[in-house]
């Protein structure tokens, strides 16, 4: 397997930028008649951390995971950081040129 990290251009900044997860997401419970002290640590998954780009990238993120799609897999590395997986250094250009050809200099893959 290969992987290379994910970036998109800050809407603000106009850097490229990349999502990191720090921590898991901490899901608690409350009830309707009764305090629950429960919270479950919940991972996030690749595709939904780059959903969690939307407004802070240049391009909307389902328009990205569609691509990508197409050539790996959307997956969250072991430092919490969004990266795609592929199966073949083939594909990894392929969806290099494909996400040049869709959004310009707005995402980029790197290893």
């Amino acid at each position: 397997m290969i992987r290379f990290r994910l970036f998109g251009r800050c809407r603000i900044y106009h850097d490229p930028v990349s999502p990191v997860l720090r921590a898991p997401a901490q899901i608690g419970w409350t009830a309707w008649f009764r305090t629950i002290d429960l919270e479950t640590p919940q991972q996030l998954k690749g595709e939904e951390l780059l959903r969690r780009t939307r407004g802070w990238w240049t391009v909307e993120p389902d328009d990205i995971a569609a691509v990508v799609k197409k050539y790996g897999r959307l997956v969250v590395g072991d430092g919490g950081e969004l990266m795609v997986e592929f199966e073949n250094q083939p594909d990894a250009d392929a969806l290099s040129a494909a996400l040049s050809e869709h959004f310009g200099d707005q995402v980029q893959l790197t290893p």
